[in-house]
């Protein structure tokens, strides 16, 4: 939507430029990973909301003209391929079209495998 040249500060911030239709997906999908993940700090990270555990990016959202899109990293997309088939991905994301329902378990899920990711980096990298 335009966004990349705006130099936002917060997430409120950049949820308020958008359409209510959008704002209100966009909090939805917030306030699921908040729940999913109540230790990550929120920050805007390549000028988009970013949800940071231990200064580490655990996942992303942006909005689009017709979707909000979730940044969850391919080790996600691959681990949860099948529940994943009725939604556009790229390489790394996920859409949710702006006219349905964002799937609350499944992002659930999605962001706690992604804590447990982040979890075992680490562990990896103090062996």
């Amino acid at each position: 939507m335009g966004t990349s040249k705006t130099k936002f500060k917060a997430i409120d911030d950049y949820i308020a430029k958008f359409p209510k239709e959008t704002r209100d997906l966009m909090e939805e999908l917030r306030q699921l990973i908040k729940e999913a993940a109540p230790e990550a700090e929120e920050t805007i990270s390549y000028g988009i909301p970013t949800f940071k555990i231990n200064g580490k990016a655990l996942v992303y959202f942006g909005a689009w003209k017709n979707h909000v899109g979730f940044y969850t990293g391919i080790s996600a997309i691959e681990a949860f391929k099948e529940e994943l088939n009725p939604y556009r991905q790229a390489k790394g994301t996920i859409q949710f079209p702006l006219n349905k329902p964002i799937p609350h378990d499944l992002v659930k899920k999605i962001v706690k495998f992604k804590i447990k990711t982040l979890q075992k980096t680490k562990q990896s990298a103090q062996a």
